[in-house]
């Protein structure tokens, strides 16, 4: 449960902060992304320690209750906007506009991709697990999240920004959100070994055994 809740909190967030876009320097490149990057990559790696803990079907529940969890913050801000702020609300209606106007979009554009993506994350991860026997933990991890979040990063900018930038311009986007993620993706590895290793450790768990609840 508190995998699910972290792995629902990281997903509204990233849908909420999407609209702000920033650079960021990491020496060999400079990405330019949407700030909702940034917690996304964690989505996958609990999606990546569901699948291997408690299996297939757990971990596609889990997916789906994101998606509904983002179509409800969705209604919930239609509503907070279909009423006026009074005078002495710190926040004006022009404010609650322009922070959230799009916002309806980029949930919508967030929901499509990330259904398709998560879904396929974790086909793709138990694919290779059955291909390994339950082993290397590290090839289902990275070979599963590399292409599932081509499939979201480009799905996103596509909805996003379709007849608004350049196909140029919106390649560029799905480059940089795509190769920052890969390289969190990679990063990340050490520590799905560590979070694994104390499940099994935990629940004595054997190499490809999954708890069955």
């Amino acid at each position: 449960m508190a995998l699910s809740a972290m792995f629902i909190a990281a997903l509204i967030t990233c849908n909420i902060i999407a609209n702000k876009f920033v650079t960021i320097d990491l020496g060999f490149k400079v990405f330019t992304i949407s700030v909702g990057v940034l917690p996304y990559p964690i989505t996958f790696l609990i999606t990546d320690i569901l699948s291997e803990i408690y299996g297939r079907r757990k971990t596609n529940a889990v997916v789906l209750s994101g998606f509904l969890a983002s179509g409800f913050v969705l209604f919930i801000l239609w509503l907070g906007n279909q009423f006026n702020a009074i005078d002495a609300s710190i926040v004006s209606d022009s404010q609650y506009e322009t922070v959230f106007a799009n916002t309806g979009r980029v949930i919508l554009a967030s929901m499509t991709a990330y259904l398709f993506a998560q879904l396929i994350d974790v086909r793709l991860f138990h694919f290779w697990k059955k291909k390994t026997k339950g082993k290397h933990l590290w090839v289902r991890n990275n070979f599963s999240t590399i292409f599932s979040q081509l499939v979201d990063t480009t799905l996103v900018v596509f909805v996003l920004f379709v007849g608004e930038l350049s196909l140029n311009t919106m390649t560029g986007y799905i480059l940089d959100g795509w190769l920052f993620k890969v390289l969190v993706a990679l990063v990340d590895t050490l520590f799905i070994y560590l979070i694994i290793f104390a499940f099994k450790q935990f629940f004595s768990l054997k190499d490809g055994q999954e708890i069955e609840i």
